[in-house]
């Protein structure tokens, strides 16, 4: 499969297959790409409804003009302080592309996908707003913009330093309150059926279509608590092999998932 960046032309093709609205898969194979690369290339660029190749084009040299003047010096590990976990800088800076597509293809505005990668990858394990914009980039107003929108989804917490500065940070427990707060979404949508089953009169099709919505996000919620509850130590537990299962219950036995029907 080839590799090195994209073409002119190839981003040409990108957005000829994006007007014919093929899938990013479709348009991978007639390029011989990862579906990864062209994914990841719309998104960074206005997404699949305002991707422009020529415009992809041109941001992605000015992006290569801003790194070839530091280039120019020498090596990145002349230019760059040495990570003390002995990292390689470009390879990180492609994972936390990869991570920001991923997090825009799950619904999140680029920036607040930006913010929350810059989370995740930190060691320090918080970041200040102004720390947040010099990764990113972007100026404060933009940063604290995604910021309140993360902080209204629960996946970003504020808390004060010892210098009375907000620092913002994803914590572990943070993903199981996440989790949770989407089972009780679904929960007031549940709800909302059964009040349209009562006004609409049971037994008639309208009513019979929203029970049955009404009782399979019943069924999706409770799954979905009953799981996060079990899984909730995973989020404390150091994890000596990556990818491993290390999910509640797991041994030599296999492993426990929760069943729907007995809990």
């Amino acid at each position: 499969m080839p590799g090195g960046r994209l073409t002119q032309q190839e981003r040409r093709q990108i957005a000829l297959g994006l007007a014919d609205g093929l899938a990013y898969a479709e348009i991978a194979r007639r390029l011989d790409r990862p579906t990864s690369t062209i994914t990841r290339e719309v998104m960074r660029n206005g997404g699949p409804t305002s991707y422009r190749a020529d415009l992809a084009h041109r941001a992605t040299e000015k992006r290569a003009h801003r790194r070839s003047p530091a280039s120019s010096r020498g090596p990145a590990s002349a230019r760059a302080p040495q990570d003390p976990h002995g990292r390689d800088a470009e390879a990180v800076a492609e994972y936390e592309e990869t991570l920001t597509t991923v997090l825009m293809t799950s619904g999140l505005t680029k920036m607040a996908a930006r913010v929350l990668t810059c989370l995740f990858t930190t060691d320090a394990g918080s970041l200040t707003a102004s720390e947040l914009a010099r990764r990113c980039e972007v100026s404060p107003a933009s940063v604290s913009k995604a910021i309140a929108f993360l902080e209204g989804q629960s996946l970003v917490r504020r808390e004060r330093d010892e210098h009375r500065r907000d620092r913002y940070t994803v914590d572990d427990e943070l993903f199981y309150q996440a989790t949770i707060a989407s089972a009780r979404a679904n929960d007031r949508l549940v709800e909302a059926a059964r009040q349209g089953v009562a006004v609409l009169g049971t037994g008639t099709p309208a009513a019979a279509r929203l029970e049955n919505i009404a009782r399979f996000l019943d069924f999706i919620s409770e799954s979905i608590t009953r799981a996060a509850d079990q899984a909730r130590e995973v989020l404390h537990t150091s994890s000596g092999t990556p990818g491993a299962p290390d999910t509640p219950g797991a041994g030599s036995g296999g492993t426990a998932r929760p069943d729907p029907e007995h809990g």
